[in-house]
């Protein structure tokens, strides 16, 4: 089953009900791409909004806790973000690993859960500056999401429906850098291997390995063209209708791969 590009919107801590405007802006013109997967992953106080707002592209969430519910302040939990109207959940963003000290094994935790509560997921991985110039990239990054990975056992096709795989090295968010496409062909030729051998060849070769790193319309053509790219996890450029949709355009004219 030939999967579409699936580009996703990480508005990250932005956003207001005033952002609500740019949501149906994405929105109506989603509608006429339908050669693309679109979504995006408001701050948690906008999921409801969102969704109640759109008709066609995804709604899914930044992160999620473990467990259902307790006493964590502050916390929400993978079923609280599907009842307020999310389809997926983003894990394991470097953001949250570094700035929250998440461990692999926490991921993979919150995978469970994220499932548990119907959610799809986006699972990231990415190694730093340091990392990538010692030549141990695609050992880290190998390494990092093999311990993150739940299990999914229900056929290839769903396999393929309930996890997307984000590589977003360190060193690119945010920073105006951008891995040269042989070295994104590189770590996603591995990552496609490792997840042809966790998952099954069939199962394997269908999941979409997002590339995220400061993509934006200038350059998300050849990025998306790169092989084994499935589409793209969008910072700072999903923040504006105009912006965001330069890269779903040219998503549109890209096959899958």
């Amino acid at each position: 089953m030939a999967m579409r590009p699936f580009i996703i919107g990480n508005w990250k801590m932005n956003g207001t009900r005033a952002m609500l405007g740019e949501a149906r802006a994405i929105d109506r013109a989603a509608q006429r791409l339908m050669k693309v997967e679109v979504a995006i992953a408001p701050p948690f106080t906008l999921i409801h909004a969102v969704h109640r707002e759109v008709e066609q592209i995804g709604v899914g969430a930044q992160d999620c806790h473990t467990g259902t519910d307790g006493a964590f302040t502050g916390d929400v939990s993978a079923s609280m973000v599907a009842d307020a109207g999310a389809k997926f959940v983003i894990l394991g963003h470097s953001e949250r690993r570094e700035g929250h000290g998440e461990s692999d094994a926490l991921i993979r935790q919150k995978a469970d859960d994220a499932l548990e509560a119907g959610l799809r997921l986006v699972l990231c991985c990415g190694e730093s500056e340091k990392v990538r110039d010692s030549g141990k990239a695609e050992k880290f990054v190998l390494d990092q999401l093999r311990a993150s990975l739940p299990p999914l056992e229900d056929g290839a096709d769903a396999v393929a429906e309930q996890i997307a795989v984000a590589y977003e090295p360190i060193w690119a968010i945010g920073t105006g850098k951008t891995a040269s496409i042989a070295d994104i062909e590189e770590i996603h030729a591995a990552i496609r291997g490792l997840l042809v051998e966790t998952y099954g060849d069939e199962a394997g070769s269908e999941i979409r390995i997002l590339y995220g790193g400061s993509v934006k319309a200038e350059n998300a053509a050849e990025i998306l063209a790169a092989e084994h790219v499935g589409g793209a996890l969008v910072g700072g450029a999903s923040l504006s209708a105009e912006s965001f949709l330069g890269i779903v355009i040219a998503a549109s004219d890209i096959e899958t791969n």
